[in-house]
């Protein structure tokens, strides 16, 4: 009689039960075990701060199959025939024998199992800044079911009415929202110059600009020094320019690294950035054991170099590559990620995919083009929405490098769109006339992500000469003076304008006014409208009269993240 192949998983969270879950697919006959530090198995963790927020109140739903059923040992071991331990940790791996030690939480007790093939998906550890008072009560991460336990405890409770949060990143702004929901007066701070890093500046900027619209103070360019407490609680928080903020809680939302403690006391490989090195069969340096998740290497797909990418949705396809090899043979591989994400900022959305213009410069990229689109995601008679997209291009083989997306509009759909154009290498030229679905109450005729493209396309063919709001501001500051041209109408620019020495010439009274212009033929002058597409209009027209440096502000005053007159 065959032996029967056992197939051991390390952590239960959203990688390890997907491998485990897969390998029983591919073989039936298998003894397939999951080993849970936790209590809780297939943990929703993305969805922690909605929890938290308000957004649904039954705790289970974080723990549910699609039909509601409660992923939880009975249920692995009924539906899926699978071994599933909880309150159980791994505290070593031995490769020589092929087995693994583990410890009973509940009661102590401890063991080893063998098994054939392992799967390690041990996650991440939170960082946690290294300054006095870490340990006061009040202080927190947003990373286990028992701090979402925790938060969730604080929002019913009401009692607390002043927070901060440590870190603007994904974690931070989602908690954030959901704790200023709960009546909580909140400050995000930030180390760096702005929130959200997978975002350029400019958008960012705009971000941070809703997020004080909706209450909530933020912080930039600035750290914690120090936590503050009396009698083991915390009452503040003190910045590094000296600033105390008086709070009840403190959420640390500053990043996570790589939980490879095992991994690492086994021997494995572990790789530059301290995640456990992986070939693309999600191998590790032992052929018998895979690792997947938050605590492994992945490669970025556009350069070629090994990143961290701890991505909910990148767990799970990790976890299914892993689970078929261990079950069968190296048969299936995990191509790398272009690291997309999204995360909800309270009315807005902010996505990515790919390179910011940031890290492509970062990387020495020296060919990198940039456009930004400001326009709705369908027509306003079907009650359109704003979007402000970023897109990042080679200008040589226009091939798409990355685009980011923020606003109210249907940013999830953009970024998905422009993801798949970087994943299938992809040019500008490849899009202009992509063939999507329309009608109005989902998009508009030329469906925003085909008109970022169509703006590309003029900007690298030099038909449109772009200029960033980025770049206008700095001119402004730097008392540079070029001739500013707003294209509006009248009761646009009462309602709202800049107020950086721009002279209103609506674009219907353009041509006739012509002789308001500088009579120097080379003066810069830079056209915009909300959304810039009057401007680029005026450009041309500019252009057709003999001015030969005419610029478009790129996305408009919609796009404008900085002080105006009103």
């Amino acid at each position: 009689m065959t032996k029967k192949k056992r197939i051991v998983v390390i952590g239960g969270s959203a990688s390890g039960p997907k491998a485990a879950a897969k390998a029983r697919r591919i073989d039936n006959n298998a003894e397939v075990v999951i080993l849970q530090k936790e209590a809780d198995l297939s943990m929703a963790s993305c969805g922690y701060p909605y929890y938290v927020g308000g957004f649904f109140n039954d705790r289970n739903q974080l723990l549910c199959t699609p039909t509601g059923v409660v992923r939880n040992p009975i249920f692995y071991l009924n539906a899926k025939n699978i071994d599933a331990e909880v309150s159980t940790e791994v505290t070593a791996i031995d490769t020589q024998n092929h087995s693994v030690a583990f410890k009973k939480l509940a009661t102590g007790e401890t063991g080893t199992m063998v098994y054939d093939k392992l799967v390690i998906a041990t996650g991440s550890v939170p960082r946690m800044p290294p300054v006095p008072g870490v340990d006061l009560t009040g202080i927190t991460t947003l990373q286990s079911m028992k701090d979402a336990d925790f938060l969730r405890k604080v929002r019913d409770e009401g009692k607390i009415k002043k927070a901060v949060v440590i870190g603007g990143g994904l974690i931070g702004i989602e908690t954030c929202e959901a704790l200023q929901l709960a009546g909580i007066e909140i400050t995000v701070i930030e180390l760096l110059p702005q929130l959200l890093t997978f975002l350029d500046l400019e958008l960012a900027k705009l971000v941070e600009n809703h997020v004080k619209d909706k209450g909530a103070n933020v912080i930039t360019d600035n750290g914690i020094a120090a936590f503050l407490g009396e009698n083991g609680k915390l009452t503040a928080v003190k910045l590094q320019n000296g600033t105390e903020l008086p709070c009840e809680l403190a959420v640390v939302a500053i990043g996570v690294r790589p939980n490879v403690k095992i991994a690492k006391e086994a021997g494995l490989k572990i790789g530059d950035l301290d995640g456990i090195d992986v070939n693309e069969y999600m191998q590790t340096s032992d052929p018998d054991i895979y690792a997947v998740g938050d605590c492994v290497e992945t490669v970025n797909r556009i350069t070629g170099k090994k990143v961290l990418a701890p991505y909910g949705d990148l767990a799970n396809l990790q976890g299914r590559v892993a689970g078929e090899n261990a079950a069968s043979i190296n048969c299936v591989t995990f191509p790398g990620t272009i690291q997309t994400g999204i995360c909800k900022v309270f009315d807005y959305a902010a996505g990515s995919t790919g390179l910011s213009e940031t890290a492509a410069k970062r990387l020495g990229l020296s060919n990198v083009i940039t456009v930004i689109n400001a326009s709705p995601d369908k027509p306003g008679f079907m009650e359109g929405k704003l979007l402000i997209t970023k897109l990042i291009a080679d200008s040589q083989t226009g091939r798409v490098l990355g685009a980011q997306c923020i606003g109210p509009g249907n940013v999830s759909k953009q970024i998905a769109q422009w993801a798949i154009a970087i994943q299938g290498k992809l040019t500008v030229e490849d899009l202009i006339n992509a063939d999507l679905p329309y009608a109005p109450p989902f998009s508009l005729a030329i469906d925003h992500f085909i008109a970022t493209a169509h703006l590309m396309q003029n900007k690298m063919k030099g038909r449109l000469k772009g200029v960033t709001c980025k770049e206008v501001w700095e001119k402004v500051q730097k008392n540079e003076k070029p001739f500013l041209i707003d294209t509006r109408g009248p009761d646009e620019f009462e309602q709202i304008r800049l107020g950086i020495g721009e002279t209103l010439i609506p674009l219907g009274a353009l041509r006739k006014r012509l002789q308001e212009l500088p009579e120097d033929k080379n003066k810069e002058i830079i056209c915009y409208c909300k959304i810039s597409l009057r401007g680029y209009e005026a450009a041309l027209a500019l252009e057709g009269n003999g001015w030969k440096n005419v610029k478009v502000m790129e996305g408009g005053i919609t796009a404008w993240p900085y002080p105006r007159e009103k």
